[in-house]
């Protein structure tokens, strides 16, 4: 079961990084169109994409990947509140 909940965590992990990097990939001109940037524009853009929806830019700016990465994490917390009941 610990082999699980690490797994699990660390792909969390992994996907927070995956999209901090997508979101400062934004700043740069023409890195979202790099094999890179369309690699994790399909990895991080179905979970972004609800939140778009919901959370309108203001002005420049986009807080809908800060709200992601925050459910997220409050995701993670969750699985781990439950994976201490099954220890």
């Amino acid at each position: 079961m610990d082999l699980i909940e690490v797994l699990i965590f660390r792909l969390v992990n992994l996907y927070q990084f995956a999209i901090v990097i997508y979101i400062l990939m934004s700043w740069f001109p023409g890195s979202r169109e790099s094999s890179i940037g369309q690699f994790l524009a399909s990895i991080v853009e179905p979970y972004l994409e609800p939140f778009r929806k919901m959370i309108p830019p203001l002005g420049m700016v986009d807080f809908s990947g800060l709200v992601a990465l925050i459910v997220l994490e409050f995701a993670a917390s969750g699985l781990d509140v439950l994976f201490g009941f099954f220890r």
